[in-house]
This record gives C-alpha cells, sequence and structure tokens, in this order.
C-alpha cells in the first residue's frame, strides 16, 4: 500500500512516499504555500500520480506533547485535504524531526545540503518512517 506524508508549514510543505512492504519513505520535493495557501494543483498532481490509500501528517507538538500554536493550522490543513480527496488522513507526531533531517543532511553534504526543501521533505520521510515503526502490527 502507498502512503504519502506531508510536514506542513507555512512557506513549503514537505513531502514523502512510501509503502507497507519495506517500511521505507523516500522524499519527495517541497510543495510551496503561497499567502498561506498550499499549492493544491501539485497536491492533486501527488495523490492523482501515486493514488495513495492513507496520508501522514506531521502533528506538531511542543517537547512535552501539548499542542503549540502551529497544531491548529496543521489540523486545519489535515481537515482540507480529507475534505477535498477523500482519503484517510491520519496525524503523527513530529517532534524532532527537522533536527534529525538537518544532522542527517549535513552529514551527507556539510552547509551545502542543508536547504529548506530538502529539510522538510526528508523530514516528512522521518515522520512516515516513525509512523509504520508503531503501526507495523495493523493490517492496511
Amino acid at each position: 500500500m502507498i502512503i504519502l506524508s506531508f510536514d506542513f508549514g507555512t512557506k513549503n510543505i514537505g513531502v514523502a512516499i512510501g509503502q507497507n512492504i519495506t517500511y521505507t519513505a523516500h522524499a519527495l520535493n517541497c510543495i510551496q504555500v503561497k499567502k498561506g495557501i498550499p499549492d493544491w494543483k501539485k497536491i492533486n498532481t501527488l495523490i492523482t500520480c501515486w493514488m495513495p490509500k492513507l496520508i501522514v501528517v506531521g502533528y506538531p507538538l511542543n517537547m512535552d506533547g501539548s499542542k503549540q500554536n502551529f497544531t491548529k493550522k496543521t489540523i486545519t490543513f489535515v481537515k482540507l485535504l480529507k475534505k477535498r480527496f477523500l482519503i484517510d488522513v491520519e496525524l503523527h507526531d513530529e517532534r524532532l524531526t527537522t533536527i534529525e533531517s538537518k544532522s542527517i543532511l549535513y552529514m551527507q553534504g556539510g552547509y551545502k545540503k542543508l536547504k529548506k526543501n530538502y529539510i522538510d521533505s526528508l523530514a516528512a520521510a522521518l515522520i512516515l518512517e516513525s509512523w509504520f515503526q508503531n503501526n507495523k502490527k495493523i493490517k492496511l
């Protein structure tokens, strides 16, 4: 089963694709957000192309597990995804994925690799792989 993952942001949305055979995810190109509005055409193209059975979106929480100001924007994005595409969408804890993403990219290529679009999409892949680890026993 193909699963799409988003790391929602107000300037970029990181995107990754994965499947439940090897429980791996791969970063794709970011989607730009302009004036607070995601590029719904590109999201539609991704969904049409990959035909995912599920979308996983990073759930922004503070380190203590409490919600942050950005959590509400992410929930709004999730509601719009569900309404527009009629696909199941799940939220998954994204704490520390951006930091881990930056660390991985830095180890791969130093500061040259630390570009926002790489960071966000790798974070989306990390979110999805974490989701796979927590859901391996669930029949998808």
